[in-house]
């Protein structure tokens, strides 16, 4: 609005300068001395015109070229190592720490036995006696072989025991019974265990058991119709005292004089 204001006063303006010169006759001197000058300067001279609209900026120019890379400063000198400065004062002790718990103590020597009681009279216990030497089995030595010589036996049930009728080997402090044919632990350890027998040809099936304690340990079997066939088996035990270990067996076992039915057993290692 005061843009449109100010163009309306400049036109006015104009047109009253315009006005103004058509009214002056005659020649006009060009340097301004004659009378028309003299009355242009009376006539044309009216009040200031307001300032025009300034300019829109220019467009951003161009820019100018990168200067040199200044030349490299020279490098410092390396400071001097300063003195070592005094020690400092000493800390203050820190607060104590809490009380540690310590390991326990070693177990006391047993007491003296009290009184006992009696009816009538007060006695006095006797002192425990020493304990008794354990005999050293370290070095004993457990082994036996036994073997049948007589006619071959008939089992129908497989929890018969399969008795011997000869020992070829009996260490001392060994102990085999050969009515049941149960060998009994007397000395606590690791042992090895074996057996060998024949099947005779009349009997469908021979089976044969060797156990511990009434315990299966390793069996064999045989159904050979028309001929001889031998049974073997072997086992190692860790026996303790009282156990038994015997043999089993069911169908027809040989015996005779060439022996071809034995059981053996001996101790490898002593607990």
């Amino acid at each position: 609005m005061k843009i449109c204001v100010a163009i309306l006063s400049i036109a006015l303006l104009l047109g009253n300068s315009i006005k103004l010169r058509a009214s002056v006759t005659g020649p006009v001197p060009s340097d301004g001395d004659g009378p028309a000058s003299q009355v242009c300067q009376m006539c044309c001279q009216g009040p200031a015109a307001i300032p025009g609209i300034p300019g829109l900026p220019g467009p951003v120019g161009p820019m100018g070229p990168y200067g040199q890379p200044g030349s490299k400063g020279e490098p410092g000198h390396e400071g001097e190592i300063g003195p070592i400065g005094p020690m400092g004062e000493r800390g203050t002790h820190g607060n104590p720490g809490d009380d540690g718990i310590g390991l326990p103590g070693k177990v006391g020597p047993r007491g003296t036995p009290g009184l006992v009681g009696a009816t009538g009279h007060t006695g006095v216990k006797g002192q425990k006696g020493e304990p008794g030497e354990t005999p050293d089995d370290s070095n004993q030595q457990v082994a036996f072989t036994v073997r049948r010589y007589s006619a071959p036996d008939v089992s129908t049930s497989i929890d018969t025991r399969l008795p011997f009728q000869q020992t070829a080997t009996l260490l001392p402090g060994t102990s085999f019974d050969l009515e049941t044919g149960t060998f009994t632990c007397s000395v606590s350890g690791t042992y090895v265990f074996m057996f060998s027998m024949n099947k005779y040809p009349s009997s469908s099936t021979l089976y044969v058991q060797l156990r511990k304690n009434d315990d299966v340990v390793v069996s064999g079997h045989s159904t050979a119709l028309s001929h001889y066939e031998s049974l073997s088996g072997s086992a190692v035990l860790v026996l303790q005292q009282g156990d038994t270990v015997y043999l089993t067996m069911r169908g027809r076992v040989g015996g005779g004089s060439s022996h071809d039915t034995s059981f053996s057993g001996f101790l490898i290692y002593p607990e």
